[in-house]
């Protein structure tokens, strides 16, 4: 186990590094400090909202499996959480803008915070409540605090160029950083210290209310504009005439959405997957390793998009095709295993 604390560190130490130092001076933008102090606000806040949802990744599964619920009904629990999810996400964005992007965000703080606590509760229908509850927060999560980061931003008469800036480190510490540490954190909580399967939640918890405390201190609230607010109907039929006027954003829509559910076919299975007899496995370190493999493709992305050539549609074929093939190998997998038992099988006979 040492060595493979010493492999993630030193792959998590190499990729910051490589970020940070392959940067060329026409790469670095010289702001001022009133940007920089609101920049450095929002990269605290957000990093520590997407701890608490990073804390939680590897050990969902594991802690229903730990109360007695088997495939079929953790199966029902993580549609649940989608679902609500898919629902609450087509009118977050138009009641975010009404009723205030900062209010949404606490919002999403104590939703959250509400989800963590049902995991305590081993009774399906609390968890279930919790599911919902982790949806609904996922929603604001990728909406809301977006959505503040823009409108204050301008508000505030920042540069457009300086938005860019604070997107890609908050790329960078909340989609690789804090994934690495929450889930080698985790592991810590849950193997190390052995304070069960719940201590990732109830740490979760305890980083969304210091982040709430910083949102409702420090950020202002400012909302959509009104002159510009369109019913939900209306931005219903709005997205629907705009992809009825161009196939290649239906096309668009059905290859995201394809690639997405592979994706979170991968997340309800890979507990299961390497621990098919209830093994004991190292989920956060394992979830840790997927980040930085995260971490490493977004570096590499950046890069690409940054070149004229060669075209998005050409490397992105490619990267399906790893995808497909990656997904093929516990295919393979399990049917070598079965290889030998049919040879033995018919030589006996």
């Amino acid at each position: 186990m040492e060595i493979f604390y010493f492999l993630v560190f030193g792959g998590l130490a190499a990729v910051v590094a490589v970020l940070e130092f392959s940067k060329s001076n026409k790469d670095r933008v010289n702001t001022p400090t009133a940007f920089n102090s609101f920049k450095n606000n929002y990269l605290v806040v957000y990093s520590l909202m997407m701890a608490g949802d990073w804390l939680q990744g590897p050990y969902v599964y594991y802690l229903y499996s730990q109360y007695g619920y088997g495939k079929g009904d953790i199966g029902q629990l993580f549609i649940a959480g989608f679902g609500s999810s898919m629902l609450f996400g087509t009118i977050v964005g138009s009641l975010a803008d009404k009723q205030g992007r900062k209010r949404a965000c606490v919002t999403y703080c104590i939703t959250y915070i509400l989800s963590c606590i049902t995991k305590h509760s081993p009774h399906y229908k609390v968890l279930m409540l919790g599911r919902v509850l982790g949806g609904i927060a996922t929603s604001l999560l990728f909406s809301a605090f977006e959505s503040w980061l823009v409108a204050e931003h301008f508000k505030r008469g920042f540069d457009q160029q300086w938005l860019s800036v604070t997107f890609s480190k908050a790329i960078f510490l909340g989609n690789g950083l804090v994934a690495i540490l929450s889930g080698l954190f985790g592991n810590v909580l849950v193997d190390t210290l052995a304070l069960g399967p719940v201590a990732p939640f109830d740490a979760a918890a305890c980083f969304l209310a210091i982040g709430m405390a910083v949102i409702m201190s420090s950020w202002p609230e400012n909302y959509g504009d009104a002159s510009e607010g369109k019913d939900l109907l209306s931005q219903f039929k709005a997205a629907a005439v705009a992809i009825a006027s161009d196939e290649k954003i239906a096309l668009l829509g059905a290859i995201q959405s394809l690639f997405e559910g592979s994706m979170y076919t991968f997340v309800f299975l890979w507990t299961p997957a390497l621990s098919p007899s209830g093994e004991d496995i190292p989920h956060g370190f394992i979830f840790a390793t997927f980040m930085l493999a995260s971490m490493l493709g977004s570096s590499v992305a950046s890069r690409l998009l940054a070149r004229s050539s060669p075209k998005a549609e050409s490397y992105m074929q490619i990267v399906f095709l790893i995808s497909a093939a990656a997904l093929m190998l516990p295919v393979i997998t399990s049917v070598c295993c079965f290889i030998p038992l049919f040879l033995s099988l018919f030589c006996s006979l």
